[in-house]
């Protein structure tokens, strides 16, 4: 098999941050890029994260500088790229005697602030939390907070508006499709996918794969590629819990705790309060993973520690959890494992190379893709050069104060629509918020409604250019409107979509 005839460059396994991040930098360098996710893009641990574009305040604990620096330079490089779903956040961090003393606190944020070239974020500060309305949710004990900034992100979004920025420079993304085999041949890699709705298997080929498996990367290497390659991914379970809105304001907190590990307590969706995270150690399937009742009373009881008013078990409405794969570094602890990523290659040019992916954060994914593509240019040879930092994500086209702007000129066009509606859609779209209205003057113009603020033209908008193929896609991955419709919604918004999927597939 001759070069040419690769139906690929670059075929990547894995629909979560890391491999839609990879796929979008290697389309836009050149590189024919082929993408195939098992389920749903961000199924798994990128969207089951705490949310938060941030440089990870307790990693300079562990003196993982780099990491740290290289995160805190992201957070306003990501701002800028999609400013509808990423925006500031200040964290309350109260002083907890007998716990880390403020002294090393203050010298952690001093860092925090000046080794990440921090531009427009504001800078930390001391405040009292007898005076300041921080403090009117918490106990009355605490008296002293610093706060300081990161930012907010909705992460399962971030995910698809990569790959959709992908396939706009030519990729082919698939999802529920799984790679069930992967043999080198003729200097490169056979493919074989299998669609998981039909079951067809689909033969595909490239000159080189990455192994974007998130927990999944040591399976990929054992069973699917069949190399003799040591595992090198630790898996660790975070869990959240969700509850009604605890206070007002728009502050977060981070929690310190006993057992030196911290808890966030964040504003989510307008109406509830996110809790998270737990660490521990993960050894089943992570496509069964699940809150234990061991860590839901855990997050209870931290976030109970500040609170005047005690969170218990009965307050939770929803919980997610995720596996991280993190790279296993020998650490005793599943807190202590780094956050750092590791890129491995297994092969060559000339027998195959195959590019895996160990560990990394959300919010170095786009660096951690330029670093991906550092060990690919050598295999393949060079293309376009580095370009995606200051480029902007679908929807993200605008300034990062402009967000308040955006939804007055769609309130402005369209005066006939509910202001929540429009301000929803433009934190989920951007500017795409003008292709999903129209020119509708009144929500009978929007379609079937599906409850919630949830209409047709919306879901069309996601099954069309993001491949969104069933409710759940759309109500807890696309947006989180799972927290706020009812289940016979689901049912009928289900319904629907598959009538639709089928009226399309005969068409066709």
């Amino acid at each position: 098999m001759a070069t040419r005839d690769f139906t690929y460059d670059i075929f990547v396994i894995g629909g979560g941050i890391n491999g839609a991040g990879i796929a979008r930098d290697a389309a836009g360098r050149g590189y024919s890029v082929g993408l195939a996710e098992k389920d749903d893009l961000a199924s798994g641990t990128s969207s089951a994260s705490t949310k938060l574009i941030h440089g990870g305040l307790r990693y300079l604990e562990h003196y993982e500088f780099r990491l740290v620096r290289e995160a805190l330079q992201e957070r306003e490089v990501l701002w800028a790229m999609a400013p509808h779903i990423i925006w500031p956040l200040r964290f309350v961090l109260p002083h907890h005697a007998g716990l880390r003393p403020a002294w090393l606190l203050r010298l952690g944020l001093f860092l925090y602030d000046h080794i990440g070239g921090r531009r427009k974020l504001p800078a930390t500060r001391t405040i009292d939390l007898s005076g300041d309305r921080a403090g009117a949710p918490l106990k009355p004990g605490y008296r002293r907070a610093f706060e300081y900034s990161d930012c907010w992100v909705q992460d399962s979004r971030l995910v698809v508006l990569n790959a959709r920025d992908a396939a706009r420079r030519g990729a082919t993304v698939r999802t529920r499709t799984a790679c069930i085999r992967a043999e080198r041949r003729d200097g490169g890699w056979r493919l074989w996918l299998r669609d998981e709705d039909t079951g067809e298997t689909i033969e595909e080929t490239a000159r080189l794969v990455v192994n974007a498996g998130g927990p999944w990367v040591d399976r990929i290497l054992a069973v699917v590629a069949r190399l003799n390659a040591r595992g090198h991914v630790r898996l660790v379970q975070g869990s959240h819990i969700v509850v009604p809105r605890l206070y007002d304001g728009p502050q977060c907190y981070i929690f310190q705790n006993a057992d030196n590990r911290i808890v966030f307590a964040i504003p989510y969706e307008r109406d509830f309060t996110l809790i998270g995270t737990t660490d521990r150690d993960f050894t089943g399937d992570p496509d069964d993973v699940a809150i234990s009742a061991e860590e839901r009373a855990y997050l209870c009881a931290a976030a109970s520690e500040y609170f005047a008013a005690p969170i218990t078990a009965g307050d939770v409405v929803w919980t997610y959890s995720g596996v991280r794969p993190l790279y296993d570094d020998g650490t005793s602890k599943a807190q202590d494992a780094t956050r750092d990523y590791v890129i491995e290659t297994n092969g060559d040019a000339q027998g195959g190379a195959l590019v895996s992916i160990f560990g990394g954060k959300i919010t170095t994914y786009r660096r951690l893709a330029e670093a991906a593509l550092a060990e690919i240019e050598p295999i393949l040879g060079a293309r376009g050069p580095a370009w995606t930092r200051g480029a902007t994500l679908p929807g993200g086209d605008f300034p990062t104060d402009g967000y308040d702007r955006l939804c007055a000129e769609y309130r402005s066009a369209h005066p006939g629509l509910p202001e929540t509606l429009i301000a929803r859609l433009v934190r989920n779209y951007g500017t795409d918020t003008a292709e999903i209205l129209g020119s509708a003057t009144d929500v009978a113009d929007l379609g079937t409604h599906f409850g919630a603020d949830l209409y047709e033209r919306e879901v069309r908008f996601l099954m069309r250019e993001e491949w969104a193929r069933t409710a759940a896609d759309i109500v807890w991955r696309r947006s989180k409107l799972g927290l706020v419709i009812r289940d016979e919604a689901v049912k009928r918004l289900d319904q629907w979509m598959a009538a639709e999927r089928a009226a399309l597939k005969t068409a066709g």
